[in-house]
């Protein structure tokens, strides 16, 4: 498939009640295992990818680096790959623009972007975060691959989950309207965990709502059944992989 075929392919998938479950990976390795398992797309996770390059996660890995990153991911597999854009690598709607333009260079059909102020406090304002996702559309459309902007509010992921209300959640709703309004084709917010908030989300909520698996989350087939239209997982695998790894490790040193 052309690059153009895999982005209006990966966006097909995105059906609530029937979700698309993308089981994030970070490298061209962890990649071809998971596609093997019957992936029908595949999602970087900037948590993750950071991780293994020895980084932490908020745009702490270098730029050049990530792009990289995707290239050998876009190369290892024939699947629709979707990048975790972060912040953008930058504030202004240009250097959003232009950091999405290398990231469909380097092969990606789709972009987390987050809402969060990198490096910083509480979330963007509104109407700053709106331009942000206009550029980063407008940059996809002249392109010429219509990419799959999923826009991510840290609403829910910066506070606790006994702690999520009604106010938080009408606020989310009111961002994914504009976020809608600017060019984005899903919502995303981890961090989400009560039922009766998820299906509320997903009924106000034009965009297909994505939520992350985290411990805690109800289990796929719940948000399937709450409308949900696509689940992803975040720094879960690598962390299991890393456990596994540190247990591994442990017991070979401890055998002598």
């Amino acid at each position: 498939m052309t690059q153009a075929e895999k982005a209006a392919a990966f966006r097909a998938l995105h059906v609530p009640g029937n979700p698309v479950i993308l089981y994030n990976i970070w490298d061209a390795g962890s990649a071809k295992v998971v596609a093997k398992q019957g992936a029908r797309a595949l999602a970087t996770g900037s948590a993750p990818v950071a991780m293994a390059m020895g980084a932490a996660d908020g745009e702490n890995l270098s730029l050049d680096l990530a792009m990289e990153n995707v290239a050998r991911i876009v190369a290892a597999t024939d699947l629709p790959v979707t990048m975790d854009l972060e912040g953008g690598y930058g504030v202004d709607p240009q250097t959003v623009a232009a950091t999405a333009t290398r990231g469909l260079n380097a092969g990606a059909i789709g972009f987390n972007f987050e809402d969060q102020v990198v490096g910083g406090e509480g979330l963007h304002p509104v109407d700053l975060q709106t331009t942000r996702i206009a550029a980063l559309h407008k940059a996809t459309t002249d392109f010429g691959v219509a990419a799959f902007l999923n826009a991510r509010t840290d609403i829910f992921l910066k506070a606790k989950p006994e702690t999520h209300s009604t106010a938080m959640l009408d606020e989310a709703i009111a961002r994914a309207a504009a976020y809608a309004e600017a060019g984005a084709d899903g919502f995303f917010a981890p961090g989400l965990k009560d039922e009766a908030m998820i299906e509320r989300l997903c009924a106000e909520v034009s965009l297909p709502v994505n939520i992350i698996a985290l411990p805690g989350t109800p289990p796929n087939a719940r948000l399937a059944e709450l409308g949900v239209a696509r689940v992803s997982y975040g720094p879960v695998p690598y962390r299991q992989i890393m456990a596994a790894l540190a247990e591994s490790a442990k017991a070979a040193f401890a055998s002598v």
